[in-house]
């Protein structure tokens, strides 16, 4: 067995050798043209150390064949173009490339010197001189023709080497160095395996849906996107495949999520919002969310409207929402939460179905509220329209703005027009008014020294009485103060908004939120002595429109609210209701019961009103917590105030089933915001064919769903703020551009 083995290991050697002879001819141009890119390998066997076959290997792309047949190996390899780095120019070593024919560039920086520096990294080139052409005729007598190929013309100029011909294979090799360089092979891509594509593929999928359309489903097919997916190691995917089995899985994934937590649930809130249109055409969406006991929310649907609706038509549509839901059960619905229709749709759905608990939402209660002070406070008025004359002077004056302008560049270190709505008309919206004002103050240095320039002064010389009267009222400190204080007001109601916005603060919080709005109006009127009678009579029209008796209710039932007396007790906060208040917690409580149990139910009123809850369960709801990311204080377990009354309170037996279905009820229709991409799609859902509709349904559903499952209540569009922000944080000062740059053509 040993004498076969290294007769076999002997025979490999010779046929390796033989190659390698045959190649090295070839090399020197007597032999086939492929062997300057072919080379023989002798492979081992490592037990023994024998060799055990011959392999040849391909010096362009180091692919490795059997080295049986060579020829057929080179035809197959290289002339059919298996072969990636192949160039079918040079398929003899005898006739060099264009590339050896011109001078190779040096790759080395402008200050390292081409040649042999020592040191460094990387490779270097020497430049090779031109090479001289002549006729071979006069060099080798005619005999350098037998080595041209069939097409070469013989009496053509061809190359001659100092070296004659045994440079020939040397300059191959010099070409196929100069190839690899210039062609690097690929790296092999990552390697994922089967569970972690889909993993990837899955998390890409949850990205594009819950997206609200920011991300289009077709530009998975885009090129970029493709060698990406190719360089990380996925394979390229289909819209199609996303548009239709993957969004159908999603989407029935989500629908049979959101089922089972309505299922196991044991009662919810309605939130719709949207009722409320903020544009001409009232086109407008109402989203229909749910609001669990347990602080999560679950989007239902969205209605799109083109035109404004009555009252009627949101009744019908709320209660057939609470049908579709409940079925039968309609008691589960245990109220509902809009931003629009409290005076009558809401009032009237409470009528007919007395277990109702129907609240306007206070976000938009606070938005109105800072209308009623543009439409009924004289300085709004005064202020809006004084603002208005020198936005539109330094607006619109040519030589005003220019003068304004200059300034405006030094003092800001910007140039931009003053906002001012729309000119010809009266009425303003606030956050229009907001940007105006503020955009006034800001730029009030460069207003005063404007209005020093000479050139404005020559203006004002020249008769025009515009600019003398803009000059009087910029000079004017009355004007600055008055600009001021509404802008303080606007700030401080729009301050509140987001924070109710963004907190959505229960039905329990209402009455401390609306005394805490007192408290900062009256301050306002301190400071900027303003009268506090005209600003309460405003305050509490708005707040008698949107007060609920469940605010009251809530606010006493809720153990979050409950003050420590002298005794050590912790009480219901009656003391801070009015009589009138107080009256409206007994009838709405005796309504919730039935009426059999309307005597016993005032009767655990009065014994919570008097006893109150144990210490350290009062302790432990009020219990709070610094917040990582706003640092504010907030509750540590914000379900434990009805958990207490699930769990503790078991004595009240009528009066916890009131508790446990108030506090947990929502004051704002807040919850999802549809984005620009979103409100694109749900507005094409009516014209579109059925199956695009679909499509476009579940799209909507899958990403609502997520961002109310993430309490994700902001808008996508909002994020463009998020940019501007990240894009001040990492340009520094240094590398702010130019005045020039910074100035606007106007």
């Amino acid at each position: 067995m040993a004498d076969s083995d290294d007769a076999t290991a002997r025979a490999v050697h010779r046929r390796y050798e033989g190659l390698l002879m045959v190649r090295t001819k070839a090399l020197k141009g007597k032999g086939a043209w492929y062997w300057s890119h072919l080379e023989p390998l002798l492979l081992k066997n490592s037990d023994t150390g024998f060799p055990k076959a011959v392999k040849l290997r391909c010096s362009l792309c180091d692919a490795v064949f059997s080295a049986s047949n060579p020829s057929r190996t080179a035809s197959e390899h290289l002339k059919r173009g298996t072969c990636p780095n192949f160039n079918s120019l040079s398929k003899t070593p005898f006739i060099p490339s264009p590339v050896s024919t011109s001078p190779v560039s040096c790759k080395r920086p402008a200050d390292d010197t081409c040649g042999g520096g020592g040191g460094g990294g990387g490779d270097s080139f020497y430049d090779i001189s031109p090479l001289t052409v002549m006729d071979p005729s006069g060099v080798y007598g005619g005999s350098f023709s037998s080595f041209l190929p069939q097409h070469q013309n013989p009496q053509q100029p061809v190359l001659v080497l100092s070296g004659g011909k045994e440079d020939l294979g040397a300059l191959a090799m010099l070409e196929n160095s100069v190839k690899r360089l210039r062609t690097p092979r690929t790296s092999p891509g990552v390697s994922l395996n089967k569970a972690q594509i889909d993993s990837a593929l899955d998390f890409l999928t949850d990205w594009v849906f819950e997206s609200s359309g920011s991300v289009s489903i077709s530009s998975l097919e885009h090129p970029k996107f493709k060698a990406f997916l190719t360089q990380v190691g996925l394979p390229s995917i289909s819209s199609r495949d996303f548009a239709r089995f993957r969004l159908n899985s999603k989407y029935q994934m989500a629908k049979a999520d959101v089922h089972l937590k309505i299922t196991d649930t044991m009662f919810f809130q309605i939130a719709s919002n949207g009722w409320k249109t903020h544009n001409q055409e009232h086109k407008t969406m109402i989203h229909m969310t749910l609001n669990l006991p347990n602080g999560t929310s679950l989007y239902r649907k969205t209605l799109f409207l083109s035109c404004s609706v009555p009252c009627s038509f949101a009744e019908e549509v709320l209660w057939e929402t609470v049908s579709e839901i409940c079925g039968s059960t309609t008691e589960k619905c245990v109220g509902i939460v809009a931003d629009k229709f409290e005076g009558k749709t809401l009032k009237n759905l409470e009528d007919q179905h007395p277990w109702l608990v129907n609240l306007p939402c206070q976000f938009q209660a606070f938005n109105d509220l800072v209308k009623d002070f543009i439409t009924n406070l004289p300085l709004f008025k005064k202020v809006t329209q004084n603002c208005k004359r020198v936005a539109q002077f330094f607006n619109f004056e040519s030589n005003i703005r220019k003068i304004f302008h200059r300034y405006q560049l030094q003092e800001c270190g910007y140039t931009r027009l003053i906002s001012m709505g729309t000119p010809e008309t009266e009425e303003i919206e606030a956050m229009t008014l907001f940007q105006m004002v503020d955009d006034i103050l800001e730029s009030a240095p460069a207003m005063q020294l404007a209005r020093l320039d000479e050139a404005y002064k020559m203006t004002s010389m020249e008769e025009d009485s515009i600019a003398r009267d803009v000059s009087n009222l910029i000079g004017d400190s009355t004007f600055w103060n008055e600009v001021e204080a509404v802008h303080c007001l606007i700030k401080l109601m729009k301050n509140m908004a987001e924070e109710i916005e963004t907190e959505r603060p229960l039905v329990g919080q209402c009455l401390p939120l609306w005394e805490e709005l007192r408290d900062k109006v009256k301050d306002w009127c301190k400071k900027f002595k303003i009268s506090e009678e005209s600003m309460e009579n405003i305050v509490s029209m708005r707040f008698k429109m949107n007060y609920h008796p469940a605010w009251a209710a809530a606010f006493v039932l809720d153990p979050l609210y409950l003050t420590r007396d002298n005794t050590g007790k912790y009480l219901p906060p009656f003391k801070r209701l009015t009589t009138e208040q107080e009256k409206d917690v007994d009838r709405l409580i005796t309504r919730l019961v039935a009426t059999e149990e309307a005597h016993i139910v005032l009767m655990e009123l009065m014994k919570w009103r008097t006893e109150g809850l144990d210490e350290v369960y009062a302790r432990a709801v009020q219990m709070k917590e610094k917040d990582p990311i706003t640092g504010k204080l907030r509750t540590a377990n914000p379900q434990s105030s009805r958990l207490v009354w699930e769990t503790y309170l078991t004595e009240f037996k009528s009066l916890r089933k009131v508790a446990v279905r108030l506090i947990f009820l929502h004051a704002t229709s807040c919850g999802f915001k549809s984005n620009a991409n979103f409100e694109r799609m749900m507005c094409s859902y009516g014209s579109c064919s059925r199956g695009v509709a679909e499509g476009v349904k579940k799209l909507v559903f899958i990403s609502a769903r997520s961002k109310l499952e993430k309490r994700n209540f902001c808008n996508d569009d909002d994020k463009n703020d998020d940019d501007i922000e990240l894009f001040g944080a990492v340009n520094s000062d240094d590398d702010l551009p130019s005045e020039a740059d910074r100035s606007s053509s106007l």
